[in-house]
């Protein structure tokens, strides 16, 4: 599959297709006091790096963020359409996003996602992010899980 993935507002039809896709998916998982999400509006702050992952015809088929903060970048409303699932879709937005937040200074992630996402959790994993207590204005919760990674500075920083 042809993919491309760039940085991009969320503010497109397609991708707040995508973005109620994935709260609809999360609303069948979990009550609302355990699901963080950020609406449109905090999505589309000058602090948020926002990526989507498109196929060869141009659809949307992924999205994804990162609120850079002063001491870390929290990763938000990673999704991919279930179309595109099994493809590497999620491991590439989630390369691009960690290449931006870098090369915007920020050297560790943090994520906040539930139990029953084993396919999130192995993602995550797999990329090299490890399980930790809450972090921010989270508190601890049996429907959370927390992990982060250490990012290397970026080489275009020098």
């Amino acid at each position: 599959m042809t993919l491309h993935i760039a940085l991009e507002s969320p503010a497109q039809a397609e991708v707040i297709a995508l973005i109620a896709e994935l709260d609809a998916y999360q609303d069948a998982l979990y009550p609302p006091e355990s699901r963080h999400a950020l609406d449109l509006a905090a999505l589309c702050a000058p602090d948020v790096l926002f990526a989507v992952a498109r196929d060869g015809a141009q659809r949307a088929l992924g999205c994804g963020a990162i609120v850079l903060g002063a001491d870390y970048g929290e990763l938000k409303r990673m999704y991919v359409h279930p179309q595109g699932r099994g493809q590497g879709v999620a491991k590439q937005l989630l390369s691009l996003l960690e290449t931006r937040a870098a090369e915007r200074g920020c050297t560790l992630l943090k994520l906040e996602t539930g139990p029953y996402q084993p396919e999130a959790l192995g993602l995550y994993a797999r990329c090299g992010y490890e399980r930790r207590g809450p972090f921010g204005n989270y508190r601890d919760d049996p429907l959370s899980v927390f992990m982060q990674k250490s990012l290397l500075p970026s080489v275009a920083m020098v």
